[in-house]
């Protein structure tokens, strides 16, 4: 067919937001004005009505018993982050199955990088933070956010080979496989073992169906939800952990291989071709229909369920439920004596681990393994290529906001370590990007 597509006005609208949407820099870009909002709701006139909306309680009640009554906050940190933690998982199960962590050589220098940019600022605040009270923030400027620092990078454009975005990309996600780790063994509190084993019972379950080859999205989301997820939440580990073991029971095999899906629509589309179309009408005919619909099942047939989970659910996660996060998390007064921040080294401590720690341990890491030659190198990766990395791997946004709120209890301690992931990830974004942008443009390969 040589016609071009039916526009109607509403593309008009639609395509440039959906142009926005598929564009890697966007996410960054939509989480830099959540922030900004977070920081206006926090410090206006607004910011009574601010905390007092978000310390609003919404549960269920069953025959005058309250359950799940949880904060707005809360359900925000439990509920939707859990969804973000589901795509972690989706797309931690991707890579290493076929992906930059599937070929051993490829994948040891981000895990590697990743590692030292983990332990490295882990130690420099615990070191400024020996006592038990502000060191339980340990953890804290370990993370790297993803999306700012793939937001930055895309920034640069053909300045960046495909390679170095492609490491980036694999050290944000072992980053991420780290900071659970962390969260389920040491920010977990008291384990109520009988709701932790029908929660694992549950999991058993989903990978038996898996393993069975039930492909239903419906099945993993009630076992999910309603099993996995509550009864972890009940259990007291946290009930992000069970969204990423759920996303691990997704199926990532396929209904049918590449060569008969081809096949397939191929045939389908020549009965749909030399069917007689309806006349005068924009309408198609039963038998058209018929033809698209096997089209449609055998799309679906071909494409692995954990795949269609993470492209159906990334966006969402990326354009709302961080957003939703940022707004909820990032709104800090700045009305503060901030003389008292030195009373501590919590802010210092997440600061210094992030802007000094992190790039430290991705490029000391990096350095001994590219030595050592026990990896393969990306193409492009100078010296100073992964001095700028290091830097943009030190915007600890979302997951470090998130680990702080486990990590303190006390509002003070909180606002304290935001401030040192803001102070932070402004720095290192900043000079990430003045290093790499001393690149020549060139073409993406």
């Amino acid at each position: 067919m040589t016609e071009n597509y039916n526009k109607k006005p509403i593309d008009k609208i639609v395509y440039p937001l959906q142009r926005f949407i598929q564009q890697e820099k966007s996410g960054g870009l939509l989480l830099g004005i959540s922030v900004l909002i977070a920081l206006i709701l926090g410090n206006t006139s607004l910011s009574e009505g601010y905390h007092h909306f978000l310390a609003h309680k919404i549960g269920l009640n069953f025959d005058g018993k309250s359950f799940l009554d949880l904060s707005i906050h809360h359900w925000i940190n439990d509920g939707l982050m859990s969804v973000f933690f589901f795509v972690v998982g989706l797309e931690l199960k991707r890579e290493m199955i076929g992906g930059d962590l599937s070929n051993p050589r490829q994948a040891f220098l981000p895990i590697a990088a990743a590692i030292g940019g983990m332990l490295l600022p882990a130690l420099i605040y615990f070191a400024l933070n020996p006592n038990s009270e502000t060191g339980r923030g340990w953890g804290i400027p370990m993370a790297t956010d993803i999306a700012f620092a793939l937001g930055v990078l895309f920034l640069l454009g053909k300045k960046i080979p495909l390679a170095l975005k492609v490491f980036l990309t694999a050290l944000a996600i072992v980053d991420d496989l780290g900071a659970v780790l962390v969260i389920a063994f040491f920010y977990t509190n008291e384990i109520n073992m009988t709701y932790l084993f029908i929660g694992l019972l549950i999991l058993l379950i989903m990978l038996l169906g898996s393993k069975l080859g039930v492909r239903s999205v419906l099945f993993y989301a009630v076992f999910g939800i309603f099993g996995v997820w509550v009864m972890f939440l009940f259990s007291g580990v946290h009930a992000t952990i069970a969204a990423v073991l759920a996303a691990f029971t997704i199926p990532a095999d396929v209904k049918i291989k590449e060569n008969l899906f081809i096949t397939k629509i191929y045939n389908y589309l020549e009965r749909f071709k030399n069917i007689d179309p309806t006349e005068n009408t924009p309408t198609l005919t039963n038998e058209q229909l018929h033809e698209l619909e096997k089209i449609h099942e055998a799309t679906i047939a071909a494409t692995p369920p954990l795949q269609r989970l993470e492209h159906a659910m990334h966006p969402f996660v990326t354009f709302v439920i961080i957003p939703i996060f940022a707004i909820a998390n990032a709104g800090i007064s700045l009305n503060i004596d901030f003389t008292t921040l030195f009373d501590n080294n919590v802010a210092i401590g997440v600061a210094a681990g992030l802007i000094v720690g992190k790039v430290l341990g991705v490029v000391l890491f990096s350095t001994l393994i590219i030595k050592l030659k026990i990896a393969e190198v990306p193409k492009g990766m100078t010296f100073k290529n992964l001095l700028g990395l290091g830097f943009l791997a030190s915007i600890g946004f979302t997951m470090s906001l998130f680990i702080s709120s486990l990590a303190f209890t006390s509002e003070f301690y909180q606002t304290e370590a935001k401030i040192g992931i803001f102070v932070a990830s402004i720095i290192g974004g900043i000079i990430g990007y003045l290093i790499l942008n001393t690149n020549k443009i060139r073409d993406n390969e």
